[in-house]
């Protein structure tokens, strides 16, 4: 099988696809700001136990508390083959953990990392075919192992609040679910998982060769701890006993450096990171079936060949940096399928199509004929859509990475042999997916119920978010539903709006039906209630947002207004009125002062009259004085002047707005006020 892992780095976020035969097999994502968690031991402190659950809730320091079941906290043989089995299961073709794990922790300099679902899900398919092989070799070691288990344990009596567990994630935080803990840690390996709670050896199902089965039993039960157990993945296949036991000498110091540092660190806290995606899919998903790696970073490029070259030397050659300028994704072809991955719809070749809902409890799959009319019989065409459909149905599963419960509405077929050649075109097609599946054969309504192990949210809730404007629901109101919401809502307000108009907000294409194809039903609440409805758009308004307020009609709106008026224009009336007071007084201020200087100046001229007797040069003085009274005289005239023109002016600021006096004005005003007459010099004084 002709198979790549194509890996696009960009810093902030790393995307890895699996592309066997040109189709994307697997494909996962992580982004720095969400990384993954699964794999990941935690030191954690128990904060409620729910016996009615048979459960506990963990903080291991995330924002929910994790969850803990109380199968996951006492040993069952039974269960932890159960456990491993879905969340270990083995990659058909391209599996592989390099267990030169070691290397991998330097050459990633010890940086956190955390788990895709992947490798915690993926050698325990293996403990399947290990069940049969532990009954032949030890029979009745384990016999008496797994009656033991039988009897009920209680939660309650394990866990108490308070108390400090070692735990590691066994899936992400799902949803508004909190992340699911086990406390059977499992450390992946190239070539082994070390489990330290589990006294087991499992060899896994896909090593067929009986010969090889036991030469890799022995080797591995030579080198476990007492109580320990190791499940050996199908990349072990012929390697030698050394690289055995230099992965299991590495697994068992991790474990041994976890327990010292357990007893260092306070609850809760990370313990152990697992690897980050970009060298966990190396870890996980290149092999010797794969072709090539390639990457188009060159940092992570020199990264990966580091770890590489100390896990697995002979595949160094086939790892590529990508440096073309187009981007990787659109090169391989990968972008276009992704984008198909989020539609509804899928088409067929054929012409068919199905439809994929995914729901909080199930996801449902529609097959439909489509386009496709097939060419002789009904039953025949009916059951070619269907053996398509089911192939594509378990890629589109692996692709999303959907998993739960899952169920599959084929198109009805009478004949019972072609339940059975759909069925098993559907089997063929899930042995080549890594995830645990369960299937139920087609019901007689054409059903197939089935379950498959879900470890991380899928692509779909991984890459969307839920429409802000429909809430997730997808889909709103209809038009003529909110319309008629509106209608129900004004007979029950209508009494309390006193106004004569109700206006009413609403969106637009709900305001044009209301003014279109209701707008018999509008007039006949205007004339029943004797209001008068306005009906206006608004475009920010949500389709199924309204409100309603009462309005004044045009006239009255204007009556009351200027009934409202405020006092500020008679306010500043009368502080105009105030300044024009002021300005009279300081102008009657100066005509006072201009009669005084025209009184002096007659007084002047008489006692020039009367020294015109005398010597001429005295008359000649106060005749000079006479005229300097004239001018004042002048002066004063001008003064009455212009205030007889401010008295005209007076009655047309009842009519027309005054405007405040000039710059100029104030200043004239204060030069009048404070001009003194000069004395008059007596006669006798120049005599």
């Amino acid at each position: 099988m002709s198979s790549s892992l194509v890996i696009n780095a960009t810093g902030s976020e790393s995307r890895v696809a699996l592309v066997e035969n040109g189709q994307i097999s697997e494909f996962y994502l992580e982004r720095n700001a969400d990384k993954g968690i699964v794999g990941n031991i935690y030191k954690g402190r128990v904060v409620r136990v729910l016996p009615g659950m048979q459960a506990a809730f963990v903080d291991i320091g995330l924002d929910k508390a994790a969850f803990l079941y109380v199968s996951d906290v006492y040993y069952d043989p039974d269960f932890s083959e159960r456990q491993f089995e879905l969340t270990e299961g083995e990659h058909p073709e391209s599996e592989g953990v390099p267990d030169e794990y070691a290397a991998a922790m330097l050459a990633r300099g010890e940086e956190e990392g955390e788990e895709e679902g992947d490798g915690e899900a993926k050698e325990a398919t293996a403990a399947e075919g290990k069940k049969e092989e532990a009954r032949k070799a030890k029979a009745a070691p384990h016999k008496e192992k797994k009656e033991k288990p039988h009897k009920e344990v209680n939660i309650q009596d394990l866990l108490k609040e308070g108390q400090e567990v070692i735990v590691q994630v066994a899936k992400d935080p799902i949803g508004t679910k909190g992340a699911r803990i086990t406390s059977h840690i499992s450390i992946p390996g190239r070539h082994l998982v070390f489990m330290p709670t589990v006294d087991h050896v499992g060899i896994s199902r896909r090593i067929e060769n009986e010969k090889e089965r036991r030469r890799l039993r022995e080797t591995v039960d030579a080198l476990r701890p007492p109580g320990t157990g190791f499940i050996v993945r199908t990349v072990a296949d012929g390697v030698p006993a050394e690289k055995l036991q230099a992965d299991a000498r590495f697994l068992i110091h991790i474990w041994t450096e976890i327990g010292r540092k357990k007893d260092k660190t306070g609850a809760p806290a990370l313990l152990h990171p697992d690897l980050d995606i970009v060298l966990r899919a190396t870890r996980d998903l290149f092999s010797a079936d794969v072709e090539k790696l390639v990457i188009d970073d060159r940092a992570e490029y020199e990264r990966i060949m580091r770890f590489v070259q100390a896990t697995d030397p002979a595949l160094a050659s086939h790892v590529e940096h990508y440096q073309e300028s187009e981007p990787i994704f659109d090169a391989y072809g990968i972008e276009h399928e992704l984008q198909r991955a989020q539609q509804r719809k899928v088409w067929l070749k054929s012409g068919g199509y199905l439809i994929i809902d995914q729901a909080e409890a199930l996801t449902a799959i529609d097959v439909n004929s489509g386009r496709y009319v097939g060419k002789q019989s009904l039953e025949e065409t009916i059951t070619k859509i269907n053996i398509e459909a089911a192939k594509e149905v378990v890629y589109q599963l692996r692709l999303r990475n959907i998993g739960g419960i899952i169920i599959i509405d084929f198109i009805d077929m009478d004949k019972s042999q072609n339940r059975d050649k759909v069925f098993k075109a559907l089997q063929e097609a899930l042995g080549r997916d890594k995830a645990k599946t369960n299937v139920l054969k087609i019901s007689e309504l054409g059903l197939v119920e089935m379950t498959r192990k879900r470890v991380r949210e899928s692509i779909g809730r991984m890459l969307t978010e839920p429409c802000p404007y429909c809430e997730g629901r997808g889909a709103v109101k209809s038009r003529i539903t909110v319309a008629h919401e509106i209608f129900r809502e004004l007979r029950r307000e209508v009494s309390a709006f006193r106004e004569p108009t109700i206006a009413i907000n609403c969106h637009p294409e709900v305001a044009r039906t209301i003014q279109g194809e209701e707008r018999d039903t509008l007039r006949f609440m205007m004339d029943k209630y004797n209001k008068t409805i306005q009906v206006k758009a608004q475009q920010h308004y949500h389709l199924e947002q309204f409100d309603l307020y009462g309005r004044q009609e045009k006239k009255e709106a204007k009556a009351a207004q200027q009934q409202a008026q405020p006092r500020r224009e008679e306010k500043k009336e009368e502080k105009r009125e105030e300044k024009k007071e002021e300005k009279r007084g300081e102008r009657r201020e100066g005509r006072g002062g201009e009669r005084q200087a025209r009184g002096g100046g007659q007084r002047g001229e008489g006692r020039g009259g009367e020294g015109r007797g005398g010597e001429g040069r005295g008359g000649e003085g106060r005749g000079g004085e006479g005229r300097g009274g004239e001018r004042r005289a002048a002066e004063g005239r001008a003064g009455e002047a212009r205030d007889a023109e401010d008295r005209a002016s007076e009655p047309r600021a009842a009519e027309v707005r005054a405007e405040p006096p000039s710059a100029d004005e104030p200043k004239a005003a204060t030069a009048a006020s404070s001009r003194v007459p000069e004395p008059v010099e007596s006669g006798s004084g120049e005599a």
